[in-house]
Protein backbone atom coordinates (compact mmCIF):
# COMPACT_ATOMS: atom_id res chain seq x y z
CA UNK A 1 0.00 0.00 0.00
CA UNK A 2 3.17 2.00 0.58
CA UNK A 3 4.16 1.92 -2.98
CA UNK A 4 1.36 2.83 -4.47
CA UNK A 5 1.15 5.95 -2.71
CA UNK A 6 4.39 6.47 -3.03
CA UNK A 7 4.15 6.42 -6.57
CA UNK A 8 1.50 8.87 -6.46
CA UNK A 9 3.78 11.70 -5.57
CA UNK A 10 4.27 14.59 -8.11
CA UNK A 11 8.41 14.16 -7.39
CA UNK A 12 10.23 11.74 -9.03
CA UNK A 13 13.85 10.77 -6.59
CA UNK A 14 15.74 10.18 -10.07
CA UNK A 15 15.81 11.91 -13.36
CA UNK A 16 15.31 9.20 -16.56
CA UNK A 17 17.19 11.69 -18.22
CA UNK A 18 20.61 11.36 -16.50
CA UNK A 19 22.55 10.21 -19.65
CA UNK A 20 21.75 13.29 -21.48
CA UNK A 21 23.59 16.80 -21.91
CA UNK A 22 23.49 18.81 -19.09
CA UNK A 23 21.41 21.76 -21.49
CA UNK A 24 19.36 19.15 -22.75
CA UNK A 25 18.84 17.24 -19.41
CA UNK A 26 17.77 20.83 -17.46
CA UNK A 27 15.51 21.27 -20.56
CA UNK A 28 13.87 17.46 -20.39
CA UNK A 29 13.72 17.47 -16.64
CA UNK A 30 11.55 20.94 -17.01
CA UNK A 31 8.88 19.49 -18.81
CA UNK A 32 8.65 16.32 -16.86
CA UNK A 33 7.78 18.43 -13.81
CA UNK A 34 5.35 20.08 -15.99
CA UNK A 35 3.80 16.75 -17.22
CA UNK A 36 3.59 15.93 -13.44
CA UNK A 37 1.74 19.06 -12.98
CA UNK A 38 -0.48 18.16 -15.81
CA UNK A 39 -1.68 15.18 -14.68
CA UNK A 40 -2.31 16.76 -10.89
CA UNK A 41 -4.32 19.78 -12.56
CA UNK A 42 -6.31 17.07 -15.00
CA UNK A 43 -6.88 15.49 -11.75
CA UNK A 44 -8.06 18.41 -10.05
CA UNK A 45 -10.19 19.46 -13.01
CA UNK A 46 -12.00 16.23 -12.56
CA UNK A 47 -12.25 16.50 -9.08
CA UNK A 48 -14.29 19.82 -9.59
CA UNK A 49 -16.25 18.95 -11.95
CA UNK A 50 -17.79 15.84 -9.99
CA UNK A 51 -18.59 18.09 -7.28
CA UNK A 52 -20.13 20.58 -9.33
CA UNK A 53 -22.77 17.66 -10.93
CA UNK A 54 -23.07 16.29 -7.33
CA UNK A 55 -23.84 20.19 -6.07
CA UNK A 56 -26.38 20.27 -8.99
CA UNK A 57 -28.42 16.84 -8.72
CA UNK A 58 -28.17 17.83 -5.01
CA UNK A 59 -29.82 21.22 -5.50
CA UNK A 60 -32.49 19.50 -7.81
CA UNK A 61 -33.54 16.95 -5.37
CA UNK A 62 -34.01 19.43 -2.72
CA UNK A 63 -35.72 21.72 -4.83
CA UNK A 64 -38.66 19.16 -5.09
CA UNK A 65 -39.25 19.11 -1.40
CA UNK A 66 -38.08 22.70 -0.41
CA UNK A 67 -39.87 24.78 -2.93
CA UNK A 68 -38.14 27.70 -2.20
CA UNK A 69 -34.60 26.21 -3.23
CA UNK A 70 -33.47 26.97 -6.77
CA UNK A 71 -34.16 24.10 -8.91
CA UNK A 72 -30.80 24.34 -10.66
CA UNK A 73 -27.50 25.90 -10.14
CA UNK A 74 -27.29 28.31 -13.40
CA UNK A 75 -23.72 27.88 -13.91
CA UNK A 76 -23.11 24.21 -13.63
CA UNK A 77 -23.37 22.97 -17.02
CA UNK A 78 -21.49 25.73 -18.61
CA UNK A 79 -18.68 25.47 -16.36
CA UNK A 80 -18.73 21.12 -16.38
CA UNK A 81 -18.00 21.58 -20.33
CA UNK A 82 -15.19 23.92 -19.30
CA UNK A 83 -13.83 21.63 -16.80
CA UNK A 84 -14.36 18.81 -18.88
CA UNK A 85 -12.01 20.22 -21.89
CA UNK A 86 -9.73 21.54 -19.58
CA UNK A 87 -9.45 17.97 -17.99
CA UNK A 88 -9.15 16.42 -21.08
CA UNK A 89 -6.37 18.63 -22.07
CA UNK A 90 -4.55 18.69 -18.82
CA UNK A 91 -4.16 15.09 -18.72
CA UNK A 92 -2.80 14.06 -21.93
CA UNK A 93 0.78 15.39 -21.40
CA UNK A 94 1.21 13.08 -17.87
CA UNK A 95 -0.54 10.20 -20.05
CA UNK A 96 2.16 10.44 -23.27
CA UNK A 97 5.07 10.52 -20.37
CA UNK A 98 3.60 7.49 -18.86
CA UNK A 99 2.92 5.46 -22.01
CA UNK A 100 -0.85 5.83 -21.44
CA UNK A 101 -2.28 6.52 -24.73
CA UNK A 102 -3.29 3.89 -27.17
CA UNK A 103 -0.69 3.01 -29.57
CA UNK A 104 -0.32 -0.17 -32.08
CA UNK A 105 3.24 -1.44 -31.69
CA UNK A 106 3.31 -4.41 -33.82
CA UNK A 107 5.78 -3.05 -36.48
CA UNK A 108 7.82 -1.49 -33.70
CA UNK A 109 8.22 -5.10 -32.56
CA UNK A 110 9.16 -6.40 -35.88
CA UNK A 111 12.16 -4.21 -37.11
CA UNK A 112 15.79 -3.79 -35.12
CA UNK A 113 16.02 -1.32 -32.25
CA UNK A 114 17.81 1.19 -34.53
CA UNK A 115 14.69 1.63 -36.68
CA UNK A 116 12.82 1.70 -33.85
CA UNK A 117 14.60 4.63 -32.45
CA UNK A 118 13.99 6.03 -35.91
CA UNK A 119 10.22 5.36 -36.15
CA UNK A 120 9.70 6.49 -32.35
CA UNK A 121 11.54 10.05 -33.63
CA UNK A 122 9.41 10.26 -36.87
CA UNK A 123 6.34 9.71 -34.76
CA UNK A 124 6.85 12.16 -31.71
CA UNK A 125 8.17 14.98 -34.32
CA UNK A 126 4.92 14.42 -36.12
CA UNK A 127 2.91 14.85 -32.71
CA UNK A 128 4.94 18.00 -31.78
CA UNK A 129 4.15 19.53 -35.41
CA UNK A 130 0.67 18.41 -34.89
CA UNK A 131 -0.27 19.84 -31.76
CA UNK A 132 2.42 22.56 -32.10
CA UNK A 133 0.08 24.23 -34.96
CA UNK A 134 -3.50 22.99 -32.87
CA UNK A 135 -1.81 25.43 -29.95
CA UNK A 136 -1.27 28.16 -32.03
CA UNK A 137 -4.24 27.87 -33.72
CA UNK A 138 -6.30 27.69 -30.34
CA UNK A 139 -3.85 30.79 -28.99
CA UNK A 140 -5.11 33.31 -31.80
CA UNK A 141 -8.75 31.39 -31.14
CA UNK A 142 -8.24 32.54 -27.34
CA UNK A 143 -6.67 36.35 -28.07
CA UNK A 144 -9.82 36.97 -30.81
CA UNK A 145 -12.05 36.18 -27.75
CA UNK A 146 -10.15 38.26 -25.73
CA UNK A 147 -9.88 40.84 -27.95
CA UNK A 148 -13.57 41.24 -28.82
CA UNK A 149 -14.30 40.98 -25.27
CA UNK A 150 -16.84 37.90 -26.06
CA UNK A 151 -18.57 36.46 -23.08
CA UNK A 152 -20.87 33.08 -22.98
CA UNK A 153 -24.54 34.28 -23.14
CA UNK A 154 -25.43 32.14 -19.80
CA UNK A 155 -23.28 33.35 -16.94
CA UNK A 156 -21.23 36.29 -18.89
CA UNK A 157 -18.14 34.47 -18.46
CA UNK A 158 -15.16 35.56 -20.49
CA UNK A 159 -14.80 33.04 -23.22
CA UNK A 160 -10.83 33.49 -23.34
CA UNK A 161 -10.10 32.64 -19.96
CA UNK A 162 -11.58 28.96 -20.53
CA UNK A 163 -10.30 28.98 -24.14
CA UNK A 164 -6.66 30.09 -22.41
CA UNK A 165 -6.62 26.71 -20.00
CA UNK A 166 -7.71 24.79 -22.92
CA UNK A 167 -4.21 26.30 -24.77
CA UNK A 168 -2.50 25.64 -22.09
CA UNK A 169 -3.00 22.16 -21.47
CA UNK A 170 -2.20 21.85 -25.22
CA UNK A 171 0.95 23.59 -24.96
CA UNK A 172 2.31 21.02 -22.15
CA UNK A 173 1.20 18.41 -24.74
CA UNK A 174 2.95 19.79 -27.44
CA UNK A 175 6.62 20.05 -24.76
CA UNK A 176 6.11 16.38 -24.12
CA UNK A 177 6.17 15.37 -27.43
CA UNK A 178 9.15 17.58 -28.10
CA UNK A 179 10.74 16.08 -25.54
CA UNK A 180 9.95 12.47 -26.26
CA UNK A 181 11.64 13.20 -29.87
CA UNK A 182 14.96 14.50 -28.32
CA UNK A 183 14.22 11.59 -25.72
CA UNK A 184 14.42 8.94 -28.42
CA UNK A 185 17.25 10.22 -30.74
CA UNK A 186 19.09 10.31 -27.81
CA UNK A 187 18.11 6.93 -26.66
CA UNK A 188 16.30 7.65 -23.46
CA UNK A 189 13.59 6.08 -21.26
CA UNK A 190 10.79 7.00 -23.34
CA UNK A 191 8.15 6.31 -21.06
CA UNK A 192 8.35 7.16 -16.34
CA UNK A 193 6.44 4.60 -14.94
CA UNK A 194 7.32 5.68 -11.73
CA UNK A 195 4.09 8.15 -12.53
CA UNK A 196 1.85 6.15 -12.91
CA UNK A 197 -0.74 5.26 -9.70
CA UNK A 198 -0.14 1.56 -8.82
CA UNK A 199 -2.89 -0.47 -7.62
CA UNK A 200 -3.30 0.04 -3.95
CA UNK A 201 -3.83 -3.35 -2.45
Amino acid sequence: MAEGLLNLSPATPASLNASAPAPLRLLLDGIDRLGRLDGWIGGGCLLTLTLLMLAEVTTRALSNVLPFFPPTISIAWEYSSYLMAASFTFGAAMTLRVGGHIRVVLLLKNVPAPVQRALEVLAAATGFAFMAFLTWSMTKFAFGAFMRGQVSTSSDTPLWFPQAVVTFGMLLLTLQFLARAIQAALGLPLEDHRMKASPVE
